[in-house]
């Protein structure tokens, strides 16, 4: 099995839960206080893109009042997250929805926010997956999709203490937020043909913000 599926087994699921109730739990208010900050929108519907064990969603949830799909392929995941939003006593707002990013099962023109925290590094065929995401994205919509800790002294605490535990997530996490992956991501979203983006890349993270601002489909 490879390592990447491996993260998203069974054994895997509960280790990402683990981490992001302790190291990872500070992040995640953080960066839904960012998303609301940077938009100005509290309110609508909102996909997370492999979602995990539902730690973004739950956050935005709790900000905003945002109707949420909390979108994710691995069943042991989703199961967890079911959890989770179920303790948070979120389960009239945050929805799970078993799904592939290449092969979102959601409708056209649905979502007025799309996020996703880490998983963007994992997806097999960006080009297709950045497809699905603007053609389920509303006239006006907005993503945030990429990594990060959410500011400079967590994102410091945090990668000090993951590279204590693990010497080799440094060059791991390197290569994810980097100028290199920025031009990467350019190349496509250019390839497919989205009009506005930003990409960031800055104390809070690595940053895919797309503004969609017709119903054009790609």
């Amino acid at each position: 099995m490879s390592e990447n599926k491996k993260k998203f087994d069974k054994k895997g699921a509960k280790n990402m839960d683990e981490i992001s109730k302790t190291l990872f739990a500070p992040i995640y208010p953080i960066i839904a206080e960012n998303i609301i900050n940077r938009f100005g929108i509290t309110a609508g519907t909102c996909i997370d893109i492999g979602s995990g064990p539902g730690a973004l969603s739950i956050a935005l949830a709790k900000q905003s009042d945002f109707s949420i799909r909390a979108l994710d392929f691995s069943k042991h995941m989703n199961e967890i997250a079911l959890k989770n939003i179920a303790d948070a006593d979120l389960n009239d707002r945050i929805q799970i929805v078993q799904g592939d990013v290449h092969n979102i099962p959601i409708e056209d023109n649905y979502a007025d926010l799309i996020v996703s925290r880490g998983s963007v590094f994992f997806w097999e065929d960006v080009t297709t997956a950045f497809r699905e995401i603007y053609r389920i994205l509303k006239s006006g919509g907005k993503t945030y999709i990429g990594g990060g800790f959410g500011n400079k002294e967590l994102r410091d605490s945090i990668s000090a203490e993951m590279i204590r535990k693990n010497p080799d997530w440094k060059e791991f996490n390197r290569k994810n937020i980097s100028q290199e992956n920025v031009e990467r991501f350019q190349n496509v979203l250019d390839e497919i043909g989205v009009s506005s983006y930003e990409i960031i890349l800055e104390d809070e993270g690595f940053w895919i913000i797309i503004s969609k601002t017709d119903q054009e489909a790609i």
